[in-house]
C-alpha cells in the first residue's frame, strides 16, 4: 500500500458529534437515526452517539443491530437509568468532535435544525466567544398543561438566573465540547446549561427551531417532576453563579513545551 492509499484510509475526524440519550425509545430509534443521516450526509463529517440509559425495552438490541451497518454510529449502555444529564455527559466524554449537538430521543426535535445551528458558527456576526446555540421551541407541539407549566418554569428561571434564554428545556442544542466538560456537573444540570456557560465566561444565543408531536411512547418525566426539579436545582445554580472561577488574563508570554 503506497502513501496515497494509506492517507485515503484515514477516517475523516467528525466536525460535529450528535449525542442522543434514550430510555425506552425503541419505537423512535430507527426513524430518528435515518433523519439525522438525511440532514447531515453531504454537509458535515459527523458521528452519532446513542447513550442507552438503562432501557428495559428493545432499545439496546435494536442499537446493536444498527451499529453493524452504520460505521459512524456509536452506542453506549448504562447499567441502569441515571438520568438525562448523566447520559449526555457520558456521550460528550466519548465524542470526538469539537462541537456537540444534542437531540431528545423521542423524535420531537427536528434533526434538520442541526444544520441551522451549525450555520450560526460560520456567521461573521456571531459573538466572539460563542459556546452554545440553544434551540427555542416557540410553537410547541405538546398538551396545554405541559406548555403552561413549562412557560411558568422558564419565566421563573429566566427572572432569577438572568440567562437570557427563553427555552432551556429544549433538547436540541449545539455547544463546545471543551466548554461543556469544564462545567460543574450534577443531575438535571442539562436544564441549566445556558446559565452555567455564561458563568464560565462563554456566550449563548437562542435560535427558533421546529418542534413536533411525539408519535410513539410517552414522556419519561411528569409535569410535577419537572417543576420540582427546576425549583430545587435553581437554588444550587444561583449559588454557583455567585462563585465563578474565571480569571481575566491580560498577558501571557512564552510557549508551551513540545
Amino acid at each position: 500500500m503506497n502513501n496515497q492509499e494509506k492517507l485515503s484510509c484515514v477516517p475523516i475526524p467528525p466536525e460535529v458529534s450528535v449525542v442522543v440519550p434514550v430510555h425506552n425509545e425503541d419505537d423512535n430509534i430507527i426513524s430518528l437515526i435515518n433523519e439525522i443521516r438525511t440532514a447531515l450526509d453531504g454537509h458535515y463529517a459527523y458521528e452519532i452517539i446513542y447513550v442507552d440509559d438503562g432501557s428495559t425495552d428493545n432499545s439496546w438490541p435494536m442499537l446493536q443491530k444498527l451499529v453493524l451497518s452504520f460505521n459512524t454510529l456509536r452506542i453506549i449502555r448504562h447499567r441502569r437509568a441515571y438520568g438525562q444529564s448523566v447520559a449526555i455527559l457520558t456521550g460528550v466524554k466519548r465524542a470526538q468532535a469539537e462541537w456537540i449537538a444534542t437531540l431528545d430521543g423521542d423524535g420531537q426535535n427536528d434533526p434538520a435544525d442541526i444544520i441551522k445551528l451549525l450555520a450560526i458558527l460560520k456567521n461573521p456576526t456571531c459573538p466572539p466567544n460563542l459556546q452554545m446555540v440553544a434551540g427555542h421551541r416557540r410553537k410547541r407541539q405538546d398538551g396545554w398543561w405541559k406548555r403552561l407549566s413549562s412557560k411558568l418554569a422558564n419565566a421563573i428561571r429566566q427572572r432569577l438566573l438572568q440567562d437570557d434564554t427563553p427555552d432551556t428545556g429544549c433538547g436540541i442544542k449545539l455547544f463546545s465540547r471543551n466548554a461543556f466538560l469544564a462545567l460543574p456537573h450534577f443531575n438535571h444540570c442539562h436544564r441549566f446549561l445556558p446559565a452555567l456557560i455564561l458563568r464560565g465566561g462563554g456566550q449563548v444565543i437562542s435560535v427558533e427551531v421546529n418542534h413536533r408531536p411525539r408519535l410513539h411512547g410517552q414522556s419519561k418525566y411528569g409535569t410535577l417532576d419537572r417543576l420540582w426539579v427546576s425549583l430545587t436545582d435553581l437554588l444550587g445554580v444561583i449559588w454557583l453563579q455567585h462563585r465563578p472561577m474565571v480569571a481575566d488574563i491580560i498577558e501571557e508570554t512564552g510557549t508551551d513545551e513540545q
